[in-house]
Formats: structure tokens, sequence, C-alpha cells
């Protein structure tokens, strides 16, 4: 490609051909030009008024020969009047001819006229007006007449030749002029005919270097564009043409490359969902089996061992009376911690319907599942106008009741708890805020508290398996929003919840209800989540 013109430099050398044309043109234009009107204005300016110059020399000559006629026969002075006038006439003819034909052969002619003229006049003319006006008419011998004559008609014979001469001239002129324009009107078609084909040529020229590569270039690109990327992208043509092409090429191997890549990523990820669905189908099958297989022996174990502490009660010392209780106590953990993992596994697995639910009425359920735990411990829950949210009724319900459930768990000591639930539109989203008066959460753990069973205090102090928060987690993003801690809140513990809100639904932004007022929980305990 090293040895390749670029288009540019291509434009380059047609632009360059096109001046060099073009001023040669120019050039001879002016030349032919110049010519012509050289030859048009020497037969306008000095061959045509050098003529008629030299005719009224003639007729000056003729007149001054008449007058000195006249006056030889009548001796009056009125009859030199031509004479003198003539003369006059002749000297201004003759200056002028000199100032515009200077030079010009011609002159040869007029100098022998005026040789001849001056010789008539100072040898002939002048001597019989002398002696006329001496002697009187009829006083010029007939000899001295005929000198007189045979003088003036060489002079009529050097001004025959002087109008031949100019006559010539004039031929000439016109020929030259002829010339002229025959050769500028040559000169012109000549340029428009080398104009016509270098245009041509360059047309030409451009067409194959230059634009028929491109259109090459743009045919393979729209090949390429329509999906037939096995289409070799190669055009040839100018350098940057080329460069182009194989820039073109690059990309197309490059989505050729990549497009089997993705067929193959694909495929894969094809084998990977149908051994996930078998996974999951398994798993489905293994929670089936945790929920009713596994139980069953956990039960067993927990009555088993209690029948043989009450039978045995008086066999059995202080220790053993300790160890059944652990027994006892860690079957029915397991079974607590296989009913959390069955349902934090269910969330998001279940073929769940998702409609729309009240946010207020999934609080009221929760409140309604933990009235006992409220009554214990004294506490009230606030809750503001909460949304209506597209969502699934019974993990909604699981999420209000596990946030209110932990403020109740992990109250102070010194103080009852109160728990205050807020929603706000912000744009497209609802904040939804869940604050208590309780114990708090240190900064530091604001991730952590969301990893499955990650607990901050030992069992002993508080009881739990560490799934809560971890399950709030799920469904919020089931939900397709986020959950967080608002490690800026003090005085207890702030979560921060952002759900999608239906666009058809509340105002755009403000609190809903800045001041909630208390709800009185005097619901019984219901044992089942609704």
């Amino acid at each position: 490609m090293s040895g390749r013109w670029s288009a540019q430099a291509w434009f380059s050398l047609v632009l360059a051909v096109m001046v060099i044309v073009l001023s040669l043109s120019t050039v001879v234009g002016s030349v032919v030009l110049r010519r012509t009107t050289q030859a048009s204005n020497r037969l306008a300016d000095v061959i045509s008024p050098s003529r008629l110059e030299a005719e009224r020399i003639q007729t000056a000559l003729v007149d001054q020969e008449t007058g000195v006629r006249g006056f030889l026969l009548s001796g009056k002075d009125e009859f030199l009047n031509p004479y003198r006038r003539g003369q006059a006439t002749e000297k201004q003819a003759a200056a002028r001819i000199q100032r515009l034909a200077a030079g010009a052969p011609p002159l040869r002619e007029l100098g022998q006229v005026e040789r001849l003229s001056a010789q008539w006049r100072l040898r002939h003319a002048e001597p019989m007006i002398e002696r006329v006006r001496r002697d009187g008419p009829d006083s010029v011998p007939t000899s001295e007449t005929e000198a007189s004559r045979q003088s003036f008609d060489m002079l009529r014979a050097a001004l025959t030749v002087q109008e031949t001469a100019w006559s010539r001239a004039r031929n000439e002129a016109r020929a030259d002029l002829l010339s002229a324009r025959a050769v500028r009107d040559f000169s012109f078609m000549t340029i428009v005919a080398v104009f016509l084909l270098t245009i041509i040529t360059l047309a030409v020229l451009l067409r194959l270097v230059v634009f028929r590569p491109l259109e090459r270039l743009a045919a393979a690109s729209r090949r390429v564009t329509a999906g037939d990327f096995g289409h070799h992208v190669d055009t040839g043509g100018p350098a940057d043409v080329a460069a182009l092409a194989q820039d073109m090429e690059a990309m197309r191997l490059r989505i050729v490359t990549e497009l089997e890549e993705t067929r193959q990523s694909r495929e894969l990820l094809t084998r990977q969902t149908r051994e996930l669905k078998r996974s999951n189908s398994e798993l489905e099958q293994f929670a089936y089996v945790a929920s009713h297989d596994l139980q069953e022996p956990l039960r067993k174990v927990a009555s088993f061992t209690q029948m043989l502490e009450q039978r045995y009660a008086d066999q059995l010392d202080d220790r053993a009376k300790q160890y059944i209780d652990f027994a006892v106590d860690g079957a029915k953990r397991m079974q607590v911690l296989i009913n959390e993992l069955l349902t934090f596994s269910r969330i998001g697995r279940t073929n769940a319907e998702s409609v729309p639910f009240d946010l207020n009425d999934a609080v009221d359920l929760a409140l309604r599942n933990l009235a006992a735990r409220l009554e214990d411990s004294g506490g009230r829950v606030e809750v503001g106008e909460l949304p209506t949210i597209i969502g699934d009724r019974t993990q909604l319900v699981m999420l209000c009741q596990n946030l209110i459930s932990n403020a109740l768990k992990f109250r102070h000591p010194d103080r009852a708890p109160v728990v205050c639930i807020q929603a706000q539109r912000v744009g497209a989203e609802w904040r939804i805020s869940v604050t208590d008066n309780g114990i708090g959460i240190e900064p530091r753990f604001a991730d952590k508290i969301f990893l499955i069973f990650q607990r901050l205090h030992n069992r002993d102090q508080y009881e739990g398996t560490g799934i809560g928060l971890a399950l709030c987690r799920k469904i919020v993003a089931y939900h397709g929003g986020r959950i967080e801690l608002d490690i800026a809140h003090t005085g207890g513990t702030r979560f921060l919840i952002t759900l999608p809100a239906d666009k058809d639904t509340g105002p755009d932004d403000g609190l809903l209800d800045p001041a909630p007022a208390p709800i009185k929980v005097s619901a019984p305990a219901d044992p089942a989540v609704s």
C-alpha cells in the first residue's frame, strides 16, 4: 500500500492538472487575442487613416496645380488661394502620416512625393507665379509651362506609386487580421476541446481510481451491515480507501469472532440453563425432603428425648437432665433453622403472582402476627400512609414482619420500643423508612448484617438464626428494589427501602404523611403468616 496514492493525492493531481490547463489556455488565449487586437488596431488606426491622408495629399497637390494654372491664365490672386490651402493641407496630411505610420514601408513613397512636390513648386510654380506678377498674364513661355506639366506628371506618377503602396499595406493588414482571427478561432476551439478532453479524462480517471473503489467499499459495507459477515472486504483503490477497507475488514473479522464467541456463549448458557433448571428441580426436591422427611426425625428425637426424661427422671442426675435439655433445644432450633432456610430458598423460585398490594395492609397483617410480642414488650408501631406496590403479598408481609420483629427483639432495655414506618415518593421510586429506638447497629456492620447466618450478638443474648435481614434483602431485590442501613441515623436503627413506584399512583414527590398517627395493636396473635 506504500506505493499507492491516497484519494486526497488524486484530487490534488486533478486540481493541479486543471490549474495547468487553465493557465496554458489563459496564456494562449491572451497571445492570440493580443495578436488579433494588434492586427485590427493597425488596420483601423494606422493603415486606413494614413491612406486617407495620402488621398488628401493627392487632392491638395491637384488643388495646387489647378490654382497655379488658373493664376497663369488670369493673373488674379484669388486663383492662388487653392494653391496656398493645398500647401497647408499637404503639410498637415504629411505630418499626420509621419505620426501615425512611423516606420511603415509606404513612408518611402511619401518622401518621394514630398521631394517631387517641393521640386515642382521650387522650379516651376513659384518662378511662373513671380513672372506673371511681374509681366502679367500670358508672359510665361510655352516651354516653361510644358516643363511644369512634365514635372507634375512625375509627381502624379509618384502619387500613384504611393497609392499602390498604401493599398498593398491595407491588403497585408487585412490578411494579417484574417489570419489572426483564424488563429484566434482555432485556438479557442482547441482550448475548448482540450478542456473537454481534460474533464473527460479526469472524470474517467477519478471514476476508475477513486469512485469505483468507494462504490465497492459501500456495497461491501452494505452487505456486511445486512448480515453477510462472511463477505470479504477488499476494494483496492487509493491508499486511504484501501486503509478504510482494511479497517472494515478487521471490524468484520472482529464481529465474526465475537459472533462466534456469542454463539458459543449462548450454547454454554443454554446448557447451563438446562443444568440450572435440573439443579433447581433437585433443590426443590431437597426442600420437600427437608420440610417433611428431615423434620420427622427431629420431632422424634425431641419427643423421645423428652419421654426418656419423664420416664427415667428419678434415675437421672442434674447433668443428664441438662444434656437432655440441650438435645431437645438443638432439635427445636434445627427445625426452626430448616423452616427459615426453606423460606429463604423459595424467595424468587416460586411462581408467585405479582399483584397491586397496599403496604398498609401488609403492615396490618404483620402486626396481627406480632400482637403477642408487641403486648409483651409494651411497644407501639406508628405507620404513615403507605403506597400500593406491585408484588407478592406473602413476601411483602414477611418483609414487614421481619423488620418489626427485629425492632422488638433488639429493643433498648431502658425504654419501650417504638417503630415508625413512613413512605416518600422520589421520582419513579418509593423510599420507605423503618425506624426504631432500639440498641442500634454500628456503621461498620452496615453490609455484614444482610449476609445469611451473620449474627452480631451471642445466642444467649438474643435468639435467632441470622437469616431475617438476609431474607429481607432477598425479598426487596426480588421486587426490583434495594435495602440499606441508614448509618447517619442515631438513637436506634433506621432501614431505608427503595421500591419501584407505579407511575399511576401517588404524587411525584413529597412525604405522604409527615406525622403518622400511631396504630393501636389490639388484635390477638395469629400463629400463621397471612
